[in-house]
């Protein structure tokens, strides 16, 4: 199931329907431009709470999983914890797989 979820988080990246990197991200969330967020569960305990609480704020669904490691070789990129998925299409792939695996 991992490989199939992260097979969609690289089709949007090839897409370019994603944002990454904590300060891109948060600028997307605040310009609507995010339907999903997702951060990777080693990333420091801040990140975590920072990004729970801007999804919170701006009611966008938040998945905490993968590494950072998996997520930044997913889309290509190093040291990436967190990726903003900005079309809806994907995130709903990605909320069916996650559903019915």
């Amino acid at each position: 199931m991992i490989n199939n979820i992260l097979g969609i988080i690289g089709l949007s990246a090839r897409a370019r329907k994603i944002s990454f990197g904590a300060d891109s991200v948060e600028q997307d969330i605040k310009k609507k431009k995010v339907k999903m967020v997702i951060v990777a569960k080693d990333s420091s305990q801040r990140t975590k709470e920072k990004f729970t609480n801007l999804c919170e704020n701006y009611q966008i669904p938040i998945i905490i999983d993968s590494s950072i490691e998996e997520l930044s070789k997913t889309i290509g990129k190093n040291n990436k914890a967190v990726i903003g998925i900005k079309d809806i299409n994907m995130v709903k792939r990605y909320q069916k797989e996650i559903l019915w695996g």
